[in-house]
């Protein structure tokens, strides 16, 4: 099948081309799935878009949508689905939910939105399967996971015992390649085991009171494993501090402590905190981005917060359970899984009246706005702990409308007011750098060379959006969007559903020198053969199986 979509401004930073600033206007072709350079062929199906912007598939390399954690915040949170209930009259009776949808519900309004690629950034390899199982219910949407280490017993251990670097190289591509994951996430590194032996706080050279391994081992060991193994998106980090007035000075740590290798720092904006002022919080955001600039080797998502309810679900339990007061509604989830983590699920409601709450909001604006490079720094809300992914239309606005963001800053507590520097930034966004940070920055640092844009070769993932000078409401609908080349959205409506594939990865290590230990450890400890443990390609998709993205060693 051949599609044809003539006279769209096409938007596509990857390839140099912007055509919304040039006014230029060309085809775009998709042939059996794929982007395909323009011809005189007959054409299947071909629609005018009348100098409509034209962009690839959006990517969020940050979202939870799938895994234990987002099952037991569905099951928490009865007041989401009584709020936002099925839509009636839909193509597809898909459930309910705003901060947690159904699985169902998350492909039909990520694909509303515009984007066609999403990956879960917290997967335990102890609920891998289940995690898979789920993905493979949404729809529209290609996924992949990212596996959880760091807090894990085995790793813990091998660091105790001052094991040497390729053991540690290859149980991290053991573990990837068992559990199908993606890249390596660290959240909270060894803090999540230490809060099981009673520690409630750790800083970066602070040692865990049982392995006696400090956070910076773990980090610097991991990124060094993912580095040599040669994994294209690099240690996913969830740093130490969450949400703890001071963090700042973790963070700028935490930076140093890469010594130039690649890091990528996760929901910055929850990590960006100071201790000034009367009420002992504060802005970090300008002390921080100016490092973040100075190293080209650090990336970020930022985690912004938007007002309304959400839930916040984490494997950072320490963090959790000091938070669990906070809740709102009163009521919390906190578990212990398999020793290899922990998971926290507490309701939470940003109000704008609060200071807290409206100075979250101005930090990560701040973070948005104070770092330079567009290619660095990815446009998330942590969904569902900052806010739902459907309110980035709304975020996407606020980058790119000064007027409009401080209008709304000047409704928001005005203590929190005094303490930001927002209303003196006076950069915005502009269409190509939001396609950058939505489109074409993910893709790279994820290692998809045929995702992200809009060139011969590449997926026909495309998206059609009406030129709005609000920017909200052009991207709350995209007129049209065609997963792999087939139309599953028309006119802000699902009109179609498409099955997605799993992106998997598929490191090199030495499997003679890890298989016997790993038999032997799950025979002792876990309870379950490590044959058992083991994901086989036919248990995603339905069978389907991934997408399988192969790596060799350091500098792929």
């Amino acid at each position: 099948m051949r599609l044809r979509l003539k006279g769209g401004r096409v938007l596509d930073p990857a390839n140099g081309e912007n055509g919304v600033a040039s006014g230029a206007t060309r085809d775009i072709e998709v042939e059996d799935g794929r982007i395909v350079a323009a011809s005189d062929a007959r054409a299947d199906e071909e629609i005018d878009l009348g100098g409509d912007v034209v962009m690839a598939g959006g990517i969020d390399l940050h979202s939870h949508i799938a895994g234990g954690k987002m099952n037991l915040a569905r099951l928490l949170m009865q007041e989401d689905r009584r709020a936002y209930p099925e839509l009636t009259g839909a193509f597809c009776g898909c459930g309910g939910g705003r901060a947690v949808p159904t699985a169902h519900a998350t492909g039909c309004r990520y694909a509303e939105l515009g984007y066609t690629t999403v990956f879960e950034p917290a997967m335990l390899g102890a609920n891998a399967r289940g995690a898979h199982l789920e993905m493979a219910d949404i729809p529209n949407l290609d996924t992949g996971a990212y596996l959880v280490l760091g807090n894990d017993d085995y790793i813990l251990r091998l660091l105790a015992a001052g094991a040497g670097q390729e053991q540690i190289n290859a149980y991290v591509g053991w573990m990837i390649e068992a559990t199908q994951a993606f890249a390596v996430k660290i959240v909270n590194p060894g803090g999540i085991n230490a809060f099981k032996f009673n520690a409630r706080w750790m800083n970066l050279d602070e040692a865990n009171p049982h392995y006696e391994v400090t956070p910076r081992k773990v980090l610097t060991t991991l990124i060094r494993a993912v580095t040599e193994l040669g994994v294209p998106h690099p240690i996913h980090l969830h740093g130490c501090n969450l949400g703890v007035p001071g963090n700042e000075e973790t963070t700028l740590a935490t930076i140093r402590a890469a010594e130039g290798r690649r890091l990528h720092l996760t929901h910055l904006q929850f990590h960006s905190y100071g201790t000034e002022g009367d009420r002992k919080f504060s802005s970090a955001a300008a002390r921080i981005a100016e490092l973040v600039n100075a190293s080209p080797n650090i990336s970020v998502d930022v985690g912004q917060v938007m007002f309304g309810q959400t839930v916040t679900a984490s494997a950072d339990y320490m963090s959790q359970y000091r938070n669990r007061g906070l809740a709102s509604p009163k009521k919390s989830i906190g578990m212990d899984i398999e020793l290899d983590a922990a998971c926290g699920v507490v309701p939470f409601e940003y109000r704008d009246k609060s200071f807290v709450n409206a100075l979250q909001w101005a930090i990560g604006l701040e973070l948005f706005l104070l770092v330079e490079d567009p290619w660095r720094i990815f446009l998330t809300t942590d969904h569902p702990n900052g806010g739902p992914f459907t309110t980035y239309p709304h975020l996407i606005r606020l980058l790119m409308d000064r007027d409009f963001r401080n209008a709304q800053l000047a409704t928001l507590n005005k203590a929190a007011q005094a303490h930001t520097m927002l209303g003196e930034i006076r950069r915005e966004y502009s269409l190509e750098e939001i396609a950058i940070l939505t489109r074409a920055a993910p893709a790279r640092i994820l290692g998809l060379k045929d995702k992200g844009h809009l060139g011969a070769g590449g997926v026909g993932d495309v998206v059609v959006y009406r030129e709005d000078a609000d920017r909200e409401a052009m991207f709350s609908k995209a007129r049209y969007v065609f997963k792999n080349g087939r139309m599953i959205v028309k006119d802000g409506e699902i009109v179609d559903l498409a099955r997605g594939t799993t992106h998997v990865l598929r490191p090199a290590y030495d499997r003679s020198s890890i298989e016997g230990d790993m038999q032997r450890w799950f025979d002792d400890a876990i309870g379950l053969k490590a044959n058992h443990f083991r994901i086989a390609d036919g248990e995603l998709r339905g069978g389907a199986g991934p997408t399988i993205l192969t790596c060799e060693g350091e500098g792929l």
